[in-house]
């Protein structure tokens, strides 16, 4: 839970967007400003002055509190011990996915052969590894940003490249919707890095959409996966004949 010195930053942020200012405080409260100033300075308070506090910014103290998890820096990746964990186990990989695919609660009993009860055991495992902030009635937060990447050497993409790739690409790619694709090619290295850019944002407007589709019926949307790679590289079958 968040500390008393991130409770009074969310309340000096509260005070600045209300327009209320150290002076109008100090009268709601009924001290001298050069306490309120000194109070908020210090970064610690009591509880009880924090609720006077937010009696006069007419909040409660559940709303502040979301507001300092909402404050708190989302990781762009997991430490190599924590992806370990998440690997460890494939129903807790699985449910990872979809917490990062934001499935809910009720779609991942729904869809796979996961008990509810072991679902629940899983996001709590998630919220302790500080993948997700698990919420009442097992809704969750993603702890993750949007520029969120599992390790390139890390345990997880050792599994993806040793079990999921192989399965992945044994796929003929001519569905509805598929596609596959392999261009090669001699580039500058500078336009190399701007056709890098350029797939990142493919793989953003793909999520994207993912979340925008939530809202409608199962029958109107199916499960896809994009796979976008660049990479200067030389097939294995042809490396013993280069010069």
């Amino acid at each position: 839970m968040s500390t008393t010195k991130d409770l009074v930053i969310a309340l000096k942020g509260e005070l600045k967007r209300q327009g209320v200012t150290y002076a109008a405080l100090a009268r709601q409260l009924g001290i001298a400003e050069s306490s309120v100033k000194r109070i908020l300075a210090k970064g610690d308070m009591p509880l009880s002055r924090i609720d006077e506090m937010l009696a006069v910014l007419k909040m409660t103290f559940a709303e502040l509190a979301e507001q300092v998890v909402h404050a708190q820096p989302l990781r762009h990746e997991l430490t190599m011990e924590q992806e370990r964990a998440v690997v460890a186990d494939r129903k807790l990989l699985l449910v990872a996915i979809c917490c990062l695919s934001a499935w809910t609660y009720e779609q991942i009993v729904a869809t796979y052969r996961i008990t509810a009860a072991e679902t629940v055991k899983y996001l709590a495992q998630l919220d302790r590894l500080g993948i997700i902030e698990l919420r009442p009635l097992n809704r969750y937060r993603v702890k993750l940003d949007k520029t969120f990447r599992w390790r390139a050497q890390g345990p997880v993409m050792d599994y993806f490249r040793r079990d999921v790739v192989p399965d992945y690409f044994d796929g003929g790619f001519d569905g509805d919707g598929e596609t596959l694709m392999l261009v090669h090619g001699r580039i500058s290295k500078a336009l190399a890095g701007i056709f890098v850019e350029r797939l990142q944002r493919v793989g953003q407007d793909f999520a994207a959409q993912h979340l925008a589709d939530q809202r409608l019926p199962d029958d109107k949307k199916d499960a896809y996966t994009l796979v976008v790679a660049m990479r200067s590289w030389l097939f294995a079958a042809f490396r013993d004949l280069k010069r």
